[in-house]
Formats: structure tokens, sequence, C-alpha cells
């Protein structure tokens, strides 16, 4: 049991009504996990209102409702707490409830519409080779030192981020690196969080299904930096049209990064081929495994971080010389004959230039580039033909096929993304909405020396129709058409 007072320090509480317990026994937002004693916070969300189900929580045994709106009737035995935002609330009970463990770590939060997940990962990497112990949360997967836990969200739910935090102090971490996305900051997962640094990697067109406009979603980025402590860092990047605009109000020290512009922190690309990148960093020129300007932000991200945190510049960029791509991030395989695939989770248009322009640089003008893209359902349907027409100008040969539909038909995603094509650039596109056969014929498409960017997926390992989750690896099942391929002749 804990006293309500401790639990709802920092709270901006509008309104207190009815019976208001002295303890609370645990804390949910979910009605059908209250029992005698607990705390029931009462969240809009997209798919549910759970004040539709302060009654039930009442029921089970909710001795204190959290909500924004009180309901019609007060029951005698329960108090009642309005606050302006519910999803705030929870993430401030969520830490008070857990002993606020963010306060006892070095939490790093990594935001932006790209190199999230990369670079949370490779400071992850770095900092345990480097010896400490440290955690991960990441759309991939989340890591407390070397044990894996499964991820659902980008951003885990209030309650879960700090019962993954208690975990991370039980295990003698000391750092925890964290990607933060628009959808985290704007549900207030991560109020509550006590962070010492923040990085913004930079933004573009995405998920405007969600955030209506371009303004809502760079707000809810901004928002991230509007909230840092005055002692935290603000990692920026100066060469993104936004990268000031994010720390214009943080309290947070304001700390620059670019490959274009004068900044704190500076690398050149001396080198860029598609075994890797040699950089001139902090003053050495180094090599790296990962290839393309898009990793050349991510590595100089990394390394300002982590100076920033106070490891040795000379050690970081020899760590980082050593570290392998990120699994479905730029992740390059060669097939027997020299054809070689690259899965990338790019499912944007910028993400997807990027990949593409990338890949144009490095081949050879004898080499064909040839692209396997598809959309996301149930997502911001705007981005679609913006990312047909950046394939099809930028591949040699696009084949449209089926992402993760969700609910949608495939074949009215694949429609939308054609309809962004440029007349002249039509002759090269094909249509195959079963990805497994479209990834087939781009290998029977391919000659030697080629390359098939395998675009929109990445690390994941299904594909989702109808609201089921099928068993799809793009990695795995190119590797297993590489090995019965048949050579195509020049």
């Amino acid at each position: 049991m804990i006293p309500l007072d401790d639990l709802i320090t920092g709270l901006h509480v509008l309104q207190m009504a009815g019976n208001l317990p002295a303890e609370v026994a645990d804390v949910h937002f979910d009605s059908r996990r209250v029992s005698a004693g607990s705390m029931f916070i009462a969240i809009r969300g997209s798919a549910a209102d759970g004040h539709t189900y302060i009654d039930q929580a009442v029921r089970q045994g909710a001795g204190i409702i959290v909500c924004e709106e009180f309901p019609e009737t007060f029951r005698p035995q329960v108090g009642y707490l309005l606050v302006e935002d519910s999803a705030t609330a929870l993430g401030i009970v969520a830490s008070n409830f857990y002993g606020n463990p963010s306060k006892e770590l070095h939490l790093v939060g990594i935001t932006g519409t790209n190199g999230k997940t990369t670079t949370a990962t490779l400071l992850y990497r770095l900092f345990r080779s480097h010896g400490k112990n440290a955690g991960l949360i990441s759309t991939i997967h989340n890591r407390i030192n070397d044990t894996i836990i499964p991820a659902t969200h980008t951003t885990p739910d209030a309650l879960r981020l700090n019962q993954l935090m208690v975990t991370m102090l039980r295990e003698g971490c000391s750092h925890c690196f964290m990607e933060v996305s628009s959808h985290g900051i704007a549900q207030g997962r991560i109020a509550g969080l006590t962070f010492s640094g923040g990085i913004f990697t930079n933004l573009t067109h995405d998920h405007l299904d969600y955030h209506k406009t371009f303004k809502e979603y760079l707000q809810a980025k901004k928002h991230f930096f509007d909230q840092l402590p005055a002692r935290a860092f603000a990692l920026t990047n100066l060469d993104d049209r936004n990268g000031l605009v994010m720390t214009q109000n943080t309290q947070a020290r304001i700390i620059t990064y670019a490959l274009k512009h004068l900044a704190d922190f500076r690398c050149r690309i001396i080198e860029n081929r598609m075994e890797g990148l040699q950089l001139e960093i902090g003053g050495q020129r180094v090599w790296f495994r990962l290839a393309g300007e898009f990793n050349a932000y991510n590595i100089l991200a990394v390394y300002s971080a982590a100076v920033l945190l106070g490891e040795e510049p000379s050690g970081v960029l020899t760590s980082l010389s050593n570290t392998e791509p990120v699994t479905g991030r730029f992740d390059t395989l060669n097939s027997p004959d020299g054809v070689t695939a690259v899965i990338d989770y790019a499912h944007s248009p910028d993400a997807l230039q990027n990949v593409l322009d990338t890949l144009q640089a490095m081949r050879t003008s004898d080499r064909k580039l040839i692209a396997v893209v598809g959309a996301g359902g149930d997502r911001d349907t705007s981005k679609r033909p913006e990312m047909g027409r950046i394939a099809a100008a930028k591949s040699d040969r696009v084949i449209f096929t089926s992402d993760n539909p969700r609910s949608e038909d495939p074949q009215e995603i694949i429609r939308q993304m054609v309809e962004g094509v440029e007349a002249g650039h039509l002759r090269n596109v094909v249509v195959i909405p079963d990805r497994k056969e479209a990834l087939k014929t781009a290998s029977m498409l391919a000659k030697t020396g080629d390359v098939i960017l395998v675009a929109g997926k990445g690390h994941e390992t299904y594909q989702e129709i109808k609201g089921v989750r099928y068993p799809f690896d793009d990695r795995q099942i190119m590797e297993e058409i590489f090995l019965t391929r048949i050579p195509n002749p020049d």
C-alpha cells in the first residue's frame, strides 16, 4: 500500500470529491485489472474511453478514480480526483508508484521521424561494450543488460515503462536509452519521467493519420524537449530545418551536431560504400560498418551523446567502428552469384528517398536498382502517392506489393501508391500484391551486381492481414530465395 499523498505528488488536481482513501494498493488504466484498493485512471483513447468503465472499476473494488469528467453519480465508498489530462496523470502517478526509477538512471530519449532505433540501439551497444549495465527501450525489442524483452509499442505505456526501469535498477543498470515516439509523447506515456538528455534526429512527413497536421506532429516532438530539466542536455540536428525549433523553449543545455553546418559536434564523410562509411569525426578518420549519409548522422548523434555522458572520445569511436548494422536498418545480404539485397524499415517518404539515394550513389551505372515497396494499412494515407512517386523515380524497376495491410484492401493501398507515379516512370512499375511473390520476382529480375531494396518492414517478423499476424520475415525469406536462386545471365 502506498499513501495517496505520495502517489499524487506533482499531479495537478482540479477537484477532489467523495471518500478519499489514505492508501492505494495499485494503479491501473485497464478496468479488467482493477481489484480492491486500486486506483483506476480513466483515459480517453482512440479505440475506447476509460470513463465508460468507471462503474465497472468501482464494482471490482477501486478505491479511487482519476478522471477528466466526474461521473453523474458518486459512490459513497469511493474517492474521485478530477484532472485536466488523465494520460499525463497516469505518467506522473506511475512514476510515483514505482519510486521514480528514472531519477536513478541516466535516461536518454531519442525522438524524430527516422533514426530513433539505430541511435538508441548503438548507444546501448556502446555502453555495454564499455562494461556498463544498460537498458534499451526500442521498436525492435527492449533489453535489460543482455536479457531481451519483447516490445509491443515504440514507447510502452507509463506503467510498463516504470516497471522496466525498476527492473533495470535492480539489475544494476546505470543508463537507459529509449526511443520516444510522437504517439508516446502525445499520449502522456513519458509524463513523470526524468531525462538526463534528449536527442533530435530529424522531422519529415509521417503519422499524419494520428496527428492530422504536420504542425501538430512537430509540436508533439517539441513537447519532449520543452519538458527536459535544466540539468539535461538537448542534442539537436542542426542540419534539419526544425532542429532549433525543437529546442527553442527548452530549459536543457542545447548542444548541436551537423554534417553541413557549424555545430558543437561535426563530422565529414570521406567515403560512402555498400560496405560502410569512412568519416572524419573528433579529429580522427574512422571506418564504420554502417553505410549511407543517414547513418553518418546516426553515428554522429551517438558519438556526441556518449561524450556528453562522460565517455572518452577515442574509446567511443573505437567501439562504434566495430558495431554491426541494426536489424532491419540497411541490413544487407548477398546471393552466391553476387546480387545484394538490402532490408530496410523505410516506411515514410523521406526514409525511402534516403535509402534509395544512398543505393543510387553506391551502384555502378551498369547495375540495376530494383525496389520492392509497400505501405502500411490503417495509417497515414497521404504519404502513399509520395512513396510511390519516389520509388518509381529512383529505381530502375519497382514492385509495389503488400506491407501490413491490416484491415485495408492491399489492392487499394497499392492503387494509391501507383497514383503518385509520374507518367514517364509508369513503365518501370510492376504490381504484385503477394509479398513473397514480389520478392521472388525481384530476385528473378536481378543480375549479378544488381541491388534489391526490400523496404517497409525491416525488423518485423510478421505480416498483419485482417487483424491476424502471419509469420513473415523479409530477411529470412530473401535468404531462402537466394539459396535456390538460378543466376540470371547478363
